[in-house]
């Protein structure tokens, strides 16, 4: 529609664009930030921002919202068994909901705006968000459960309107493009130091924290990638694993 020229978002929306969008959103993809920013960055990111600009966008950059984990009011989470049963928020994203349904849980869209209270009232038990949002929005304040789970990670992208974009001269777009980059390295160190000092802090507040097995979780997630290998192409899955 063109009534704004720039957004910072998910990758999840992205998928309404190209499906493909969201092959990075499938549950433990990515061993550690640098096998994140090496995908992104490099020849698997650029595939996958190419498919935008027919749809009228451009994407600038893979941003950070960071890895996931789940917060909940019912029991500390040590491995899979203990996240059977619960109602746990997640965005409207069909990979997240049918990773969380291989884990059992009764996954549970909801308007962020809702979820505080949905939180305090009992009506879900959990959610799952990085820990800069849980801080930030004092989920600890009705969860004092957090598990460390790494569950998924969270790109946010920057995008641009094509033809915004194309109507700025030649040195206006590569200063945008340069500075895009700039941003996401300092954005995501920014991120990460956060990240350290909140998960402190939020022990600090009476936060119970934990590292469940992650490869029993990642095992019990196995198959939502068969679900997917069509949508995504099983070879760019594998590309993507097999990034050093």
């Amino acid at each position: 529609m063109g009534t704004i020229d720039m957004v910072v978002s998910s990758t999840g929306p992205m998928g309404g664009f190209e499906p493909k969008m969201l092959v990075v959103d499938l549950p433990f993809l990515f061993r550690d930030r640098e096998h994140a920013y090496k995908v992104l960055d490099g020849e698997i990111g650029k595939e996958l921002l190419s498919t935008l600009p027919s749809k009228g966008i451009v994407g600038l950059a893979f941003w950070e919202n960071g890895f996931r984990h789940i917060t909940n009011s019912k029991k500390p989470i040590n491995g899979p068994e203990d996240i059977k049963g619960l109602k746990i928020r997640t965005m409207e994203n069909q990979v997240h909901m049918d990773s969380f349904k291989e884990l059992g849980a009764d996954p549970t869209p909801m308007a962020w705006s809702e979820v505080f209270t949905a939180l305090q009232q009992k009506v879900i038990d959990g959610q799952e968000n990085p820990i800069p949002i849980i801080y930030t929005q004092k989920i600890y304040e009705v969860q004092k459960n957090l598990a460390l789970t790494e569950h998924f990670y969270s790109p946010s992208l920057l995008l641009m309107s094509k033809s915004k974009l194309d109507s700025l001269d030649a040195d206006t777009q590569r200063i945008l493009a340069d500075t895009a980059l700039e941003v996401a390295a300092y954005e995501r160190g920014l991120i990460k130091e956060m990240e350290d000092k909140q998960i402190d802090e939020l022990k600090g507040f009476g936060v119970e924290v934990t590292t469940p097995d992650k490869a029993k979780l990642q095992e019990a997630v196995a198959p939502v990638y068969k679900k997917y290998e069509s949508q995504f192409s099983k070879e760019l899955i594998d590309k993507i694993i097999n990034t050093k």
